[in-house]
Protein backbone atom coordinates (compact mmCIF):
# COMPACT_ATOMS: atom_id res chain seq x y z
CA UNK A 1 0.00 0.00 0.00
CA UNK A 2 1.35 3.28 -0.95
CA UNK A 3 1.65 5.49 2.06
CA UNK A 4 3.22 8.81 2.61
CA UNK A 5 5.72 9.36 5.41
CA UNK A 6 8.28 11.82 7.47
CA UNK A 7 11.83 10.91 8.01
CA UNK A 8 13.78 13.07 10.42
CA UNK A 9 17.58 12.15 10.49
CA UNK A 10 20.15 14.08 12.82
CA UNK A 11 23.86 12.77 13.29
CA UNK A 12 27.16 14.32 13.07
CA UNK A 13 28.11 15.82 10.17
CA UNK A 14 30.04 14.48 7.56
CA UNK A 15 30.38 14.76 3.61
CA UNK A 16 27.54 13.18 0.91
CA UNK A 17 24.99 12.57 3.56
CA UNK A 18 22.40 14.12 1.27
CA UNK A 19 23.43 11.90 -1.42
CA UNK A 20 24.05 8.85 0.74
CA UNK A 21 20.33 9.21 1.91
CA UNK A 22 18.56 10.35 -1.27
CA UNK A 23 19.97 7.22 -2.94
CA UNK A 24 18.82 5.06 0.08
CA UNK A 25 15.36 6.14 -0.50
CA UNK A 26 16.24 5.62 -4.39
CA UNK A 27 16.99 1.98 -3.79
CA UNK A 28 13.43 1.81 -1.53
CA UNK A 29 11.89 3.07 -4.44
CA UNK A 30 10.14 5.71 -2.36
CA UNK A 31 9.59 9.32 -4.10
CA UNK A 32 10.58 12.84 -2.64
CA UNK A 33 8.02 14.87 -2.37
CA UNK A 34 9.52 17.63 -0.41
CA UNK A 35 13.22 17.85 1.58
CA UNK A 36 15.01 20.41 4.06
CA UNK A 37 18.08 19.97 5.45
CA UNK A 38 20.61 22.10 8.08
CA UNK A 39 23.97 21.66 9.01
CA UNK A 40 24.47 23.88 12.69
CA UNK A 41 28.64 24.56 12.07
CA UNK A 42 29.28 25.16 15.73
CA UNK A 43 28.32 21.54 17.19
CA UNK A 44 29.29 19.97 13.71
CA UNK A 45 26.00 18.15 13.71
CA UNK A 46 23.11 17.51 10.27
CA UNK A 47 19.79 17.79 10.31
CA UNK A 48 17.08 16.67 7.61
CA UNK A 49 13.80 15.95 7.12
CA UNK A 50 12.38 14.38 4.44
CA UNK A 51 8.64 13.62 2.71
CA UNK A 52 8.37 10.20 1.26
CA UNK A 53 5.89 8.66 -0.98
CA UNK A 54 5.74 5.11 -1.21
CA UNK A 55 5.56 1.30 0.02
CA UNK A 56 7.49 1.04 2.89
CA UNK A 57 9.70 -1.92 4.68
CA UNK A 58 10.26 0.70 7.57
CA UNK A 59 12.36 -2.20 9.38
CA UNK A 60 15.06 -2.08 6.11
CA UNK A 61 15.20 1.08 5.03
CA UNK A 62 16.51 2.24 8.95
CA UNK A 63 19.18 -0.58 9.08
CA UNK A 64 20.06 0.71 5.51
CA UNK A 65 20.39 4.23 6.80
CA UNK A 66 22.17 3.44 10.04
CA UNK A 67 24.27 0.74 8.06
CA UNK A 68 25.34 4.12 5.80
CA UNK A 69 25.15 6.74 8.29
CA UNK A 70 27.35 8.19 11.07
CA UNK A 71 27.59 7.00 14.56
CA UNK A 72 25.49 8.63 16.82
CA UNK A 73 22.68 8.41 13.57
CA UNK A 74 18.97 9.15 14.68
CA UNK A 75 16.75 8.33 12.60
CA UNK A 76 12.93 8.37 12.83
CA UNK A 77 10.26 7.31 10.27
CA UNK A 78 6.83 9.16 11.30
CA UNK A 79 3.48 8.77 10.03
CA UNK A 80 1.70 11.15 8.38
CA UNK A 81 -1.83 10.77 10.00
CA UNK A 82 -3.31 13.16 12.25
CA UNK A 83 -1.72 13.79 15.67
CA UNK A 84 -3.72 13.96 18.66
CA UNK A 85 -3.49 16.46 21.74
CA UNK A 86 -4.54 16.83 25.55
CA UNK A 87 -4.66 20.51 26.48
CA UNK A 88 -4.08 21.82 30.16
CA UNK A 89 -6.10 25.27 31.44
CA UNK A 90 -6.36 27.07 34.24
CA UNK A 91 -9.25 30.11 33.54
CA UNK A 92 -7.85 32.33 30.53
CA UNK A 93 -9.49 31.01 27.81
CA UNK A 94 -7.70 33.57 24.47
CA UNK A 95 -5.12 30.32 23.66
CA UNK A 96 -7.70 27.85 24.50
CA UNK A 97 -9.98 29.12 22.32
CA UNK A 98 -8.23 30.29 19.64
CA UNK A 99 -7.20 26.41 18.91
CA UNK A 100 -10.42 25.19 19.13
CA UNK A 101 -11.63 27.29 16.73
CA UNK A 102 -8.74 26.94 14.16
CA UNK A 103 -9.33 23.61 14.49
CA UNK A 104 -12.85 23.28 14.01
CA UNK A 105 -12.70 25.70 10.56
CA UNK A 106 -9.45 23.26 9.56
CA UNK A 107 -6.53 25.98 10.48
CA UNK A 108 -4.84 23.61 12.18
CA UNK A 109 -5.09 20.17 11.52
CA UNK A 110 -4.77 18.27 14.67
CA UNK A 111 -7.34 16.08 17.11
CA UNK A 112 -8.06 17.58 19.71
CA UNK A 113 -8.72 14.30 22.32
CA UNK A 114 -9.81 16.57 25.72
CA UNK A 115 -9.33 19.11 27.83
CA UNK A 116 -8.24 18.99 31.75
CA UNK A 117 -8.47 22.02 34.24
CA UNK A 118 -7.12 22.52 37.68
CA UNK A 119 -10.64 25.05 37.11
CA UNK A 120 -13.49 24.24 35.89
CA UNK A 121 -13.89 28.30 34.41
CA UNK A 122 -13.58 26.76 30.53
CA UNK A 123 -15.43 23.87 31.02
CA UNK A 124 -18.65 25.30 29.36
CA UNK A 125 -16.28 26.83 26.45
CA UNK A 126 -15.00 22.93 26.06
CA UNK A 127 -18.07 21.21 25.54
CA UNK A 128 -19.12 23.66 22.72
CA UNK A 129 -16.84 22.06 20.43
CA UNK A 130 -18.03 18.01 21.55
CA UNK A 131 -14.72 17.78 23.18
CA UNK A 132 -14.18 15.91 26.49
CA UNK A 133 -13.85 18.20 29.95
CA UNK A 134 -12.05 16.81 32.87
CA UNK A 135 -11.65 18.70 35.92
CA UNK A 136 -8.97 18.01 38.10
CA UNK A 137 -8.71 19.59 41.15
CA UNK A 138 -5.46 20.81 43.10
CA UNK A 139 -6.69 21.65 46.04
CA UNK A 140 -5.80 19.61 49.19
CA UNK A 141 -3.72 18.00 47.30
CA UNK A 142 0.35 17.82 46.99
CA UNK A 143 1.95 18.91 43.73
CA UNK A 144 3.00 15.44 42.72
CA UNK A 145 -0.07 13.81 43.81
CA UNK A 146 -2.25 16.32 41.59
CA UNK A 147 0.35 15.75 38.57
CA UNK A 148 -0.01 12.15 38.82
CA UNK A 149 -3.90 12.45 38.56
CA UNK A 150 -3.11 14.64 35.26
CA UNK A 151 -0.86 12.03 33.85
CA UNK A 152 -3.21 9.33 34.48
CA UNK A 153 -6.03 11.24 32.71
CA UNK A 154 -3.78 12.28 29.81
CA UNK A 155 -2.71 8.78 29.55
CA UNK A 156 -6.10 7.59 28.76
CA UNK A 157 -6.13 9.42 26.05
CA UNK A 158 -2.43 8.45 24.27
CA UNK A 159 -1.86 11.87 23.18
CA UNK A 160 1.34 12.68 21.16
CA UNK A 161 1.59 16.09 22.27
CA UNK A 162 0.48 18.01 25.75
CA UNK A 163 -0.39 21.98 25.10
CA UNK A 164 -0.21 24.39 28.14
CA UNK A 165 -2.33 26.92 27.15
CA UNK A 166 -1.67 29.42 30.34
CA UNK A 167 -1.65 26.53 32.21
CA UNK A 168 -1.08 28.34 35.58
CA UNK A 169 0.63 25.63 37.38
CA UNK A 170 4.46 24.33 37.63
CA UNK A 171 4.60 20.94 36.79
CA UNK A 172 6.60 18.97 38.93
CA UNK A 173 10.09 16.58 37.38
CA UNK A 174 8.09 12.98 37.63
CA UNK A 175 5.63 14.59 35.22
CA UNK A 176 8.07 16.44 32.57
CA UNK A 177 10.10 13.39 32.62
CA UNK A 178 7.09 11.12 31.74
CA UNK A 179 6.87 13.20 28.22
CA UNK A 180 10.27 14.57 27.52
CA UNK A 181 9.47 17.00 24.46
CA UNK A 182 5.92 16.20 23.94
CA UNK A 183 4.82 18.86 26.64
CA UNK A 184 4.27 22.33 24.58
CA UNK A 185 4.09 25.66 26.77
CA UNK A 186 2.89 29.09 25.77
CA UNK A 187 5.16 31.89 28.19
CA UNK A 188 3.93 35.62 27.82
CA UNK A 189 7.27 36.69 28.01
CA UNK A 190 9.95 36.94 25.25
CA UNK A 191 11.98 34.21 26.65
CA UNK A 192 14.76 34.44 28.28
CA UNK A 193 13.92 38.18 29.57
CA UNK A 194 11.17 38.09 32.22
CA UNK A 195 11.30 34.81 33.36
CA UNK A 196 8.59 33.71 36.06
CA UNK A 197 5.40 35.50 37.42
CA UNK A 198 3.54 38.50 36.09
CA UNK A 199 6.55 39.03 33.25
CA UNK A 200 4.28 42.23 32.20
CA UNK A 201 4.43 43.93 35.10
CA UNK A 202 8.40 43.03 34.62
CA UNK A 203 8.23 44.60 31.46
CA UNK A 204 6.57 47.98 32.43
CA UNK A 205 9.09 48.47 35.02
CA UNK A 206 11.39 48.15 32.89
CA UNK A 207 9.80 50.78 30.22
CA UNK A 208 10.08 48.22 27.38
CA UNK A 209 9.45 49.03 23.92
CA UNK A 210 8.50 45.52 23.09
CA UNK A 211 6.39 42.44 24.09
CA UNK A 212 6.08 39.39 23.37
CA UNK A 213 5.46 35.72 23.62
CA UNK A 214 7.34 32.03 23.67
CA UNK A 215 6.49 29.27 22.81
CA UNK A 216 8.36 26.33 23.99
CA UNK A 217 8.94 22.89 25.63
CA UNK A 218 8.92 22.33 29.05
CA UNK A 219 12.14 20.71 31.54
CA UNK A 220 12.87 21.08 35.17
CA UNK A 221 14.11 24.43 34.55
CA UNK A 222 11.50 27.46 34.88
CA UNK A 223 10.88 28.66 31.25
CA UNK A 224 14.19 27.48 30.10
CA UNK A 225 13.02 25.07 27.46
CA UNK A 226 13.79 24.44 24.16
CA UNK A 227 12.14 27.47 22.09
CA UNK A 228 9.66 26.24 19.19
CA UNK A 229 8.27 29.89 18.14
CA UNK A 230 8.50 33.30 19.62
CA UNK A 231 6.75 36.83 18.08
CA UNK A 232 6.61 40.44 19.43
CA UNK A 233 4.73 43.95 18.93
CA UNK A 234 5.93 47.01 19.32
CA UNK A 235 4.68 49.10 22.58
CA UNK A 236 5.42 52.69 23.62
CA UNK A 237 5.46 54.71 26.66
CA UNK A 238 1.31 55.04 26.73
CA UNK A 239 1.53 51.27 27.76
CA UNK A 240 0.58 50.20 31.68
CA UNK A 241 1.08 46.73 32.67
CA UNK A 242 -2.92 45.81 32.05
CA UNK A 243 -2.55 47.24 28.23
CA UNK A 244 0.48 45.16 27.60
CA UNK A 245 -1.11 42.53 29.29
CA UNK A 246 -4.38 42.60 26.51
CA UNK A 247 -1.93 43.29 23.41
CA UNK A 248 0.33 40.65 24.67
CA UNK A 249 -2.83 37.72 24.81
CA UNK A 250 -3.09 38.29 20.75
CA UNK A 251 0.55 37.49 20.56
CA UNK A 252 0.42 34.39 23.12
CA UNK A 253 -1.92 32.81 21.24
CA UNK A 254 -0.84 33.10 17.52
CA UNK A 255 2.82 32.02 18.88
CA UNK A 256 1.19 29.00 20.68
CA UNK A 257 -0.80 27.57 17.49
CA UNK A 258 1.94 28.16 15.20
CA UNK A 259 4.23 26.53 17.58
CA UNK A 260 1.58 23.53 17.49
CA UNK A 261 1.04 23.41 14.11
CA UNK A 262 4.81 23.15 13.40
CA UNK A 263 5.19 20.08 15.91
CA UNK A 264 1.96 18.53 14.49
CA UNK A 265 4.03 18.63 10.94
CA UNK A 266 7.14 17.05 12.26
CA UNK A 267 8.97 20.12 11.66
CA UNK A 268 10.98 19.99 14.88
CA UNK A 269 14.37 18.35 16.01
CA UNK A 270 15.54 19.27 19.53
CA UNK A 271 18.98 19.01 20.24
CA UNK A 272 21.03 20.75 23.06
CA UNK A 273 17.98 22.35 24.36
CA UNK A 274 17.85 24.00 21.36
CA UNK A 275 15.51 23.71 18.39
CA UNK A 276 16.43 23.05 14.11
CA UNK A 277 12.90 23.76 12.89
CA UNK A 278 12.75 22.43 9.21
Amino acid sequence: MIENKILLTDCPDDKGLIAKITNICYKHQLNIIHNNEFVDFDSKHFFMRTELQGIFNEKTLLADLEFSLPQGTNCRLISTKKKRIVILVTKEAHCLGDILMKNYYGGLNVEIAAVIGNHDTLQTLVERFDIPFHYISHQNLTRIEHDKLLADKIDEYHPDYIVLAKYMRVLNPEFVARYPNRVINIHHSFLPAFIGARPYHQAFERGVKIIGATAHFINNELDQGPIIMQNVINVDHTYNAEAMMRAGRDVEKTVLSRALDLAIHDRVFVYNNKTVVL
